[in-house]
């Protein structure tokens, strides 16, 4: 059995629901790359995933690892090393694992095409629209599996269902469709359904964060991330930050060069309607 997720903290979640359920022990495989935002346009050359890269390295020099060492990602070879071990062994099943948000099943839509010839043995568990129980004993619904205790996977384990003969025929159809619109942003409207905006979409809800009053550039990158009701990664929220600063639409106090914590933000003077007329746009 391979696990196939989405997100670095599921890597240990489901090593701890293993231990839980020795039924489920395999190994863990992260599919890495975010493609719910950025350029997917000929995403099968060597010249379209080389413009993705170069894509994430320039929103990676605006963000708060820009003094890190940036390893670029590259999923085709994790997926090619996945191929061998199910070529390797035919007993062995793939269980693709996703919560309701469009960063999982955007990542499915990357993996299906790829495991086409394995029809039968790949299983996928999406928790869409499915109450769990919180470490309150409240019932609510996930939108990401690290949102769910690891007991409660026991129960989700009984609804991994093999992908279907129709859905390997379609959802590849789906992702050559996401390449060839080539939006900047894709959010999920439900089930599957995985709608294009463009960058500006989440702008309104770095706006609204914002007053007349200054704060650490940090703390607003930290307000948007934890507001927002459709997520995505601070690398990309921080890359519009900056562009919304270029743009004259937020004002700015400081170093932008360096670190996050050293430049503080605000709305320029009298510009709150604007926000509203941002939100508004975006809707």
């Amino acid at each position: 059995m391979i696990h196939i997720v989405f997100n670095e903290s599921e890597i240990e979640l489901m090593k701890e629901v293993i231990e839980l359920d020795e039924s489920l022990a395999g190994e863990i495989i992260q599919i890495r790359d975010d493609y719910a935002v950025g350029p997917l346009s000929e995403l099968d050359t060597t010249e379209g995933w080389q413009k993705r890269t170069e894509w994430w390295m320039d929103l990676m020099q605006h963000s708060h690892y820009s003094n890190n060492e940036i390893k670029e990602v590259d999923d085709r070879e994790t997926i090619q090393l996945l191929k061998a071990k199910l070529d390797e062994n035919p007993e062995e099943q793939l269980w693709i694992w996703m919560g309701q948000n469009q960063h999982d099943v955007c990542g499915y839509f990357r993996v299906i095409p790829e495991v086409k010839e394995y029809q039968g043995r790949v299983m996928v568990l999406y928790m869409n629209n499915l109450p769990f129980i919180n470490e309150k004993g409240q019932i609510f619904y996930p939108s990401w599996l690290n949102e769910i205790q690891p007991k409660e996977f026991l129960k989700a384990k009984k609804l991994a269902r093999p992908v279907t003969l129709s859905e390997f025929e379609i959802d590849p159809d789906e992702w050559k469709k996401l390449c060839d619109e080539n939006s900047m942003v894709r959010i999920l409207e439900g089930g599957k359904k995985i709608v294009g905006k463009d960058e500006r979409f989440y702008d309104s809800e770095i706006l609204k964060n914002l007053t007349n009053e200054w704060q650490k550039a940090w703390r607003l990158v930290g307000n948007t991330l934890h507001r927002m009701k459709i997520k995505t990664g601070d690398v990309f929220i921080e890359w519009r930050i900056k562009q919304l600063i270029n743009e004259d639409k937020i004002e700015v106090t400081g170093d932008i060069t360096k670190g996050w914590k050293d430049f503080d933000v605000k709305l320029p003077g009298g510009k709150k309607v604007e926000v509203k007329e941002e939100q508004e746009a975006n809707n």
